[in-house]
């Protein structure tokens, strides 16, 4: 029986809420002992209070919490350590080489700095890169990987991006997907007419772009509306925006929520026009509640979507390209029968039991 650590610095976000399922599903299994380090989760803490012990690291330079960190790790006596954010990589780097360390270090790369474009991520000649100071970051993670067992990514994109980028070997990246908690499938019955949009709000997450595509003439049809979830500080400029247009008593905004599953099943479709993402965790329960996802292909959003009829990707970044992929959306008579297809591939793919069970494999060929 192994000894397994999640790390985490964070206790609210993607990463966090990923690594809180998989930790439980995990230890639920019974196979190996499981601790998760770090502060307790805002969400979902409960579930892995008995097997939670509480650290902080507050900020990557507090080398005084680094150290306490390091020092709690070592005397659990792990076999494994498994970061879950960039601040935990940091903690960990290199404590497989110490005396009495754990056997392996690893370290989930969940994304890019938000500076990072699609086009520079892609590789695209001549595309802007980052910012020096994101470029100073990118140089961290990539000693980070050189000082870690392996960097496991849940996109095949984000993996060619570390080997092309930051030059990271290929046989030390692995790709294991995220996984979340799948909802009854509730597929659409009859055309697409209530729009959902989950995320944080800023630019990045292309709402505006969302909000401008719709407004066009000749895309919107008899019932259209859309429901904003999520706050930041892109959203006065949205609520302006969807005030001034066409759009006027079709969109509303209703912040941060904890229904999304409940906000999903009486809704028609998901609509994420990110200008940047990796795996998205809302587009997985989305699969899952059997609901068509109209997305742009930026990092692996396209080969989540990899089902047969799947036609609503757009290109990030790109009004006109959004506007043809919601008429799509909006004059499929069977948008339904997209909806069971990604059900399907969520529940052979995203849900929490694959993911704990594909983690386990590759943590066995380390052990």
């Amino acid at each position: 029986m192994a000894r397994i650590a999640y790390l985490l610095t964070q206790d609210r976000g993607g990463p966090v809420d990923v690594t809180t399922r998989l930790a439980r599903a995990v230890a639920d299994l019974g196979e190996h002992t499981v601790g998760v380090f770090g502060p307790l989760p805002a969400r979902g803490g409960e579930t892995v209070r008995d097997i939670h012990h509480l650290i902080d690291v507050p900020r990557k330079g507090d080398l005084r919490s680094l150290g306490r960190a390091r020092a709690a790790l070592r005397r659990w006596q792990p076999t494994i350590v498994h970061a879950q954010d960039r601040r935990a990589g940091l903690v960990v780097a290199g404590m497989q080489w110490l005396p009495g360390g754990p056997r392996a270090v690893l370290q989930t790369y969940h994304g890019v700095p938000d500076d990072v474009t699609e086009p520079w991520f892609r590789g695209e000649r001549g595309a802007a890169g980052p910012s020096r100071y994101t470029r100073v970051v990118l140089a961290g993670d990539a000693a980070t990987a050189a000082a870690s067992t392996r960097t496991v990514v849940p996109a095949t994109a984000m993996g060619e991006f570390l080997h092309r980028r930051l030059r990271i070997p290929a046989d030390r990246i692995v790709h294991l997907d995220n996984g979340v908690v799948l909802p009854e499938a509730t597929p659409p019955v009859g055309p697409v007419r209530r729009l959902l949009f989950v995320g944080l709000l800023v630019e990045r997450k292309g709402l505006i772009d969302l909000l401008t595509a719709l407004a066009r003439p000749g895309v919107l049809r008899d019932g259209v509306t859309l429901t904003v979830v999520g706050d930041g500080p892109a959203r006065p400029e949205s609520e302006r925006l969807a005030a001034s247009l066409t759009l006027a008593g079709r969109v509303e905004f209703l912040g941060y929520r904890t229904d999304v599953p409940d906000l999903l099943a009486s809704h028609d479709a998901l609509v994420l026009p990110s200008r940047m993402e990796q795996q998205p965790l809302v587009v997985a329960e989305a699969m899952g509640a059997g609901k068509p996802v109209l997305a742009t292909d930026t990092g692996g959003v396209a080969e989540m979507l990899d089902v047969p009829g799947y036609k609503y990707l757009a290109r990030p970044d790109d009004v006109d390209s959004l506007e043809t992929a919601l008429i799509r959306l909006f004059t499929d008579p069977e948008p339904g029968c997209v909806g069971r297809a990604l059900a399907d591939r969520a529940r052979r793919l995203y849900s929490v039991e694959r993911s704990a069970a594909a983690h386990l494999d590759f943590y066995a060929t380390l052990i």
